[in-house]
């Protein structure tokens, strides 16, 4: 399923919902043109299982073939547990902070010392939430090959934030690859495209 296949899906479905006037309002405080909620692909399993086997194209598609894949908590539980499953893998997932009892773990499930990790999730935003998996990761002594994510809203900080940790992000759709798409399906019209593109090049500005 290519790019444009899946921000279809995300579109149909109202996992992503447009709208520039009024702007959504993220709990950071950030004014947005967009709101995702990928975890309403749960409830849908045609277009689920779509997803899953766009997830396993890419690691195939990539040369990946890790040891174990990580789901980041807790939107990314679920597609790793799926994908682990398909791929007949280990899995883990990785909080957001450690436990403040019993091990005090931040990885939970069994990783071994220099195993290869895929980490999944579900949307990439500033990538703050992935970066600390493949810190984490690291801290094990594992490798992480790649993260993969349903969604990204590609803003330049969460680029620099890969770039600075010298990991792959690879995305099964993106946001202006979903603009696009929402012209063509009448989400959007011309007029408010060129308005909502312009919220990802300054997030913190726009709309105020």
């Amino acid at each position: 399923m290519n790019p444009k296949e899946t921000a279809k899906i995300l579109l149909k479905i109202e996992a992503v919902s447009l709208r520039a006037d009024p702007p959504f309002k993220w709990v950071s405080g950030i004014l947005s043109p967009i709101y995702t909620d990928n975890r309403i692909l749960m409830s849908y399993p045609r277009e689920r299982n779509m997803i899953i086997d766009s997830f396993l194209e890419s690691i195939k598609k990539n040369d990946l073939k890790p040891d174990v894949i990580a789901g980041i908590a807790t939107s990314g539980i679920p597609w790793a547990a799926w994908i682990a499953d398909k791929l007949n893998l280990p899995m883990v997932y990785i909080r957001k902070k450690q436990k403040g009892h019993g091990r005090e773990n931040l990885i939970e499930g069994k990783l071994e010392k220099g195993e290869k990790v895929v980490i999944i999730e579900d949307l990439i935003s500033t990538g703050g939430s992935s970066i600390s998996g493949v810190q984490a990761v690291k801290e094990a002594g594992c490798l992480v090959m790649a993260n993969l994510a349903i969604f990204t809203y590609e803003l330049n900080k969460s680029k620099e934030n890969f770039k600075r940790e010298n990991t792959d992000l690879i995305t099964l759709t993106n946001f202006s690859t979903l603009v696009d798409v929402a012209v063509e399906e009448n989400f959007l019209s011309k007029d408010e495209m060129q308005n909502v593109l312009g919220w990802s090049k300054n997030p913190e500005k726009w709309g105020k």
